[in-house]
């Protein structure tokens, strides 16, 4: 029997139902029924597009013109995290015994972006966000300069190495973890950007206004996604990271493959080729992607030999000024209008919503724990999983699963018994969180 979350149906009614919040509501009664909408959607887009089936909750999308929608609501909550959430931390009157309603907030934002790109592959869903491109296209400008900075590699790192904290501190921790998340998907959304856009205005922001070829080559070269210590190269893939056999460390992941269809797209369209300035300082930054272009890779990726054979006669050439051409060019609203409307009152917000939104009775904690119980049905989200469950030490395919964490597998208990050391900590972690989480759900039994 094929799982699913929610069925066409409901699907149209959640969609039509999105609406956008302000900076306040953030946390409310309403937007919480509307983050649960969200996720049902979020995973009933990625069953639809795993199993190639009917992408209805996209066509929905599409059809009700809610991109838009989507667009604003991820961003509000990122400009929460930035400005808000760090003086929720502060006052010194919240210590909360449970976060996890806080943690839906931090975690909306990572959800969203997920769904976007889900649906952002199709051409119809880049053309249905109409005007919010130009924001999405900001949105992830932002994640992906902080993305090619060393402080969130490190804490890509190192946030499961900590010692005995406070709830808030966790939080912190959790959100901090989630921004190098959030950060790898807005790679795989600008890419389909790249595929699917024609606007003049669109095209301008990303090599103009953002010089996004010059932030790809940072990537590229920094590659947060990849990372060697104790003599072995792990990579990020499928959401955690994963040792790589020495066979395979030339090997592409997707996320390189993003990086470089990006770059292929912004380097190579005509459009972009007439907008784009390459004056010394672009130029020597690009010709640095020359070194990378090694014949391991382009077996991998045969279309970037067009790419290298770009990049060999920009080498010898000096490319004209791109013209100056009088347009009238469209800019991004969302942030700056956010920014602009409740600029001055973050603290005012801040202690608004300890005592309205995140100052939960036993009785709210029980009832918002039983809806995300149902949410998150385990069966869906086993179904979710990108392959099948393999060892956490060996690396083969797995059937057992450690029975304190429930997040980690092994073929045999000997591999449990030598992974111990290393997977200690994390367990524990987890095992907490979950307890944490059943308690709230049963503590009307």
């Amino acid at each position: 029997m094929e799982t699913s979350v929610v069925l066409p149906v409901e699907a149209e009614g959640f969609v039509q139902s999105l609406e956008t919040f302000s900076l306040k509501e953030i946390g409310s009664e309403r937007w919480f029924r509307q983050h649960e909408y969200i996720e049902k959607l979020n995973m009933q887009a990625i069953l639809n597009a795993s199993a190639m089936h009917d992408e209805f909750v996209k066509e929905f999308l599409v059809s009700y013109g809610k991109i838009p929608v989507l667009v604003h609501e991820m961003i509000v909550v990122e400009v929460w995290k930035q400005k808000v959430f760090p003086i929720l931390c502060q006052l010194q009157d919240f210590n909360p015994q449970n976060t996890f309603h806080l943690y839906m907030v931090i975690h909306h934002e990572a959800t969203i972006i997920n769904l976007l790109e889900t649906i952002m592959f199709h051409k119809d869903s880049c053309e249905a966000a109409d005007d919010s491109v130009l924001d999405l296209v900001d949105y992830c400008h932002r994640k992906l300069t902080l993305l090619a900075s060393e402080a969130t590699r490190e804490c890509a790192v190192t946030h499961d190495q900590h010692k005995v904290i406070s709830t808030i501190e966790e939080l912190q921790m959790q959100s901090a973890a989630l921004e190098f998340e959030i950060s790898l998907k807005a790679v795989s959304v600008l890419r389909y950007i790249t595929d699917h856009t024609d606007s003049i205005s669109v095209i301008s922001r990303m090599l103009c206004t953002h010089n996004v070829p010059c932030v790809l080559v940072q990537l590229i070269d920094c590659c947060p996604w990849s990372r060697c210590g104790d003599g072995e190269v792990q990579k990020y893939i499928n959401g955690k990271w994963q040792k790589i056999p020495a066979e395979d460390h030339l090997k592409m992941t997707k996320l390189d493959g993003q990086v470089w269809l990006s770059l292929y797209n912004l380097l190579l369209k005509e459009d972009c080729q007439r907008k784009y300035d390459f004056n010394s300082f672009n130029k020597s930054q690009l010709l640095k992607l020359r070194g990378f272009l090694t014949d391991v890779l382009v077996d991998q990726f045969p279309n970037l030999i067009e790419l290298q054979r770009f990049l060999a006669h920009l080498a010898v050439t000096d490319a004209a000024p791109p013209k100056k051409e009088l347009i009238l060019e469209q800019i991004p609203e969302m942030w700056n209008h956010i920014v602009r409307e409740n600029s001055g009152k973050w603290k005012a917000i801040a202690k608004y919503q300890v005592k309205e939104t995140f100052s939960l009775s036993e009785s709210d904690l029980m009832r918002q724990a039983q809806r995300l119980a149902q949410t998150y049905n385990l069966d869906v989200m086993e179904s979710l999983l990108p392959d099948k469950p393999k060892c956490g030490f060996c690396g083969k395919g797995a059937t057992k699963r450690c029975s304190q964490c429930q997040g980690e597998w092994y073929c045999h208990r000997e591999c449990q018994v030598k992974h111990w050391p290393k997977h200690k900590q994390t367990c524990k972690l987890i095992a907490e969180t979950t307890e944490t989480i059943q308690r709230d759900v049963h503590i009307s039994s």
